[in-house]
């Protein structure tokens, strides 16, 4: 399996990736068969005001992705409540793929891996001629993913899997871009052109 740990605002040590690392292999040791990438994002908030340390994993399997986060004030703390959740995930996901409910993901099992993120930078001009100050514009971070038609409820299933409100895909019936969301008051709701 392959694991990129990513660091913001904070160093990351070798004994701190060697803990993520060992966590996130444990996590992820019973379903060795499916897993194939799992992306580690590390954070510390910059406000001193907010003792925040985040901890987010995306596992990349079988053309699924499974997302996991969790907040504490201690970042190995959250490391270890985010590999309990992705475990549970995993499991989750498991059970739903024996009972082969997922026959057109596994078919396309690598349709997600290809994600790229970019993000623009931050206009450089924030002062003009008259040395007025100005709120840089803000920035919009861009992510790319091959787009496989699946059905209603598998994007629903989808849904279960990441800790997103909404989940965008193409509909395999009429092969257009659909949203399905979590509404506040339960179910899900459904976004599509007329």
């Amino acid at each position: 399996m392959k694991i990129l740990i990513h660091g913001k605002n904070l160093e990351l040590t070798g004994p701190l990736k060697e803990y993520t690392e060992a966590k996130i292999e444990k996590a992820t040791h019973h379903y060795k068969d499916i897993v194939k990438e799992a992306d580690i994002h590390l954070s510390i908030e910059k406000n001193p005001r907010v003792s925040f340390q985040t901890a987010e994993v995306t596992i990349f399997a079988n053309g699924t992705i499974i997302r996991a986060e969790e907040k504490t004030e201690n970042l190995y703390s959250s490391i270890d409540l985010v590999s309990n959740k992705l475990c549970r995930k995993l499991r989750k996901y498991k059970e739903r793929h024996n009972k082969k409910l997922h026959n057109n993901l596994v078919k396309n099992k690598n349709s997600y891996s290809n994600a790229i993120e970019e993000s623009d930078s931050i206009d450089k001009d924030i002062f003009n001629e008259e040395r007025e100050v100005r709120l840089p514009e803000p920035s919009i971070k861009k992510k790319y993913f091959e787009m496989i038609p699946i059905s209603l409820e598998e994007a629903r299933k989808q849904l279960d899997f990441i800790d997103h409100d909404f989940y965008l895909f193409r509909n395999k019936l009429n092969n257009e871009l659909q949203v399905i969301y979590k509404r506040n008051h339960g179910g899900y709701g459904l976004i599509q052109s007329k």
